[in-house]
């Protein structure tokens, strides 16, 4: 069984960082792939990076590549987003996603959902 939580998010002001955390509470977080996500009010769901099970494997957004970092520990059964350099566009609710066999950036594809955590970026 899966089930995320994440956690980490927050009010910052612009050019700070954050990390954020997805812990699942199951016993099988490593077979899974792992994507993160982000919406906006009024915006579509936006994918933001992805991992393989192993950690072998990353994938940005074009908009996020050199900011964000994706990282996991299995050990731990907890991903992790790093965010460097935030800026106001980047307000959003964050959520992690799981997914076995796929790890590209279509929201329809990962299974299981956490229930989102508010990353706000003041100027």
């Amino acid at each position: 069984q899966v089930q995320l939580v994440e956690s980490g998010g927050g009010l910052v002001q612009a050019g700070d960082s954050l990390r954020l955390s997805c812990t699942n509470s199951g016993r099988t977080f490593s077979t899974y792939n792992m994507g993160w996500f982000r919406q906006a009010p009024g915006k579509e769901r936006e994918f933001v990076a992805s991992i393989s099970w192993s950690g072998s494997t990353t994938y940005y957004a074009d908009s996020m590549k050199g900011r964000f970092t994706i990282s996991r520990d299995n050990t731990e059964n907890t991903a992790y987003l790093q965010m460097n350099s935030l800026k106001p566009e980047d307000t959003a609710i964050y959520y992690c996603a799981a997914s076995r066999g796929y790890s590209g950036n279509n929201y329809r594809q990962y299974l299981y959902w956490g229930q989102g955590t508010q990353v706000t970026v003041s100027s």
